[in-house]
């Protein structure tokens, strides 16, 4: 008895409510929807492969679930399944041929280019926009070799979520906030010694003397520290 529950436990674990014909059936129809899935993202071409903006992620999922149940689900015809492929991509041609006559189109669907950083201090009405985090943001400048927003001309939110970086020259670079870990975790409110200083809230940066360091002329708040003028190790 124990020999029998123990044989149909491992048969129901691998083969589920399916007898074992089945499984050339789901051979066949994972072919085909595989060749199906080649051909839909041809007809999406490389921008739909390489650049994915918010529109066209949905298009993928949208093409990864008709291609998926068909693979394995016997109720599930690969006729429907090819309805699907043929109304979503139908759809993908459109939309796309309706942003490129229509930039307010484009604007309200994709999104918009948005300057986070300018002159190396942050464009915090834009930043408030968008939907993120101080620590995910200098974490993204950290991974391109940003160690305080000094060496920064402008960094641009793209629509895709990618952050476009433009540095100034070695000699240009300016005196700015630090980004690098626990580095805003101190922040002064009273200066100690002569030095430059950056705002902790929008970065602007300004040579302070000992005292009270007063509120930041760009924003308004209290909280400074020490600036960096670092050049870029490249």
């Amino acid at each position: 008895m124990n020999h029998l529950y123990i044989l149909s436990f491992w048969s129901n674990l691998f083969m589920g409510a399916e007898d074992a014909v089945f499984l050339f059936e789901v051979l066949v129809r994972t072919v085909i929807m595989f060749f199906i899935i080649i051909t839909g993202l041809r007809f999406l071409g490389k921008r739909g492969v390489k650049q994915l903006s918010i529109f066209e992620l949905v298009v993928i999922i949208g093409l990864g679930s008709a291609a998926g149940d068909p693979m394995f689900y016997k109720d599930v015809g690969i006729l429907s399944s090819l309805l699907v492929f043929i109304i979503v991509i139908g759809l993908y041609a459109l939309i796309t041929y309706l942003l490129g006559k229509s930039k307010k189109f484009e604007n309200l669907l994709e999104g918009k280019s948005v300057s986070l950083i300018e002159q190396g201090i942050f464009a915090v009405d834009n930043f408030k926009k968008e939907n993120l985090g101080s620590d995910e943001f200098f974490s993204e400048l950290r991974l391109k070799g940003v160690s305080h927003l000094g060496q920064i001309e402008t960094a641009i939110q793209e629509p895709s979520g990618d952050i476009s970086v433009f540095f100034y020259t070695d000699e240009e670079t300016k005196h700015g906030l630090p980004i690098m870990p626990d580095s805003l975790d101190q922040p002064l409110e009273h200066i100690h010694t002569t030095d430059f200083y950056a705002c902790v809230f929008c970065g602007f940066t300004e040579e302070k003397i000992p005292g009270p360091a007063g509120s930041c002329s760009n924003c308004g708040h209290k909280h400074w520290v020490k600036a960096s003028n670092k050049v870029r190790i490249k």
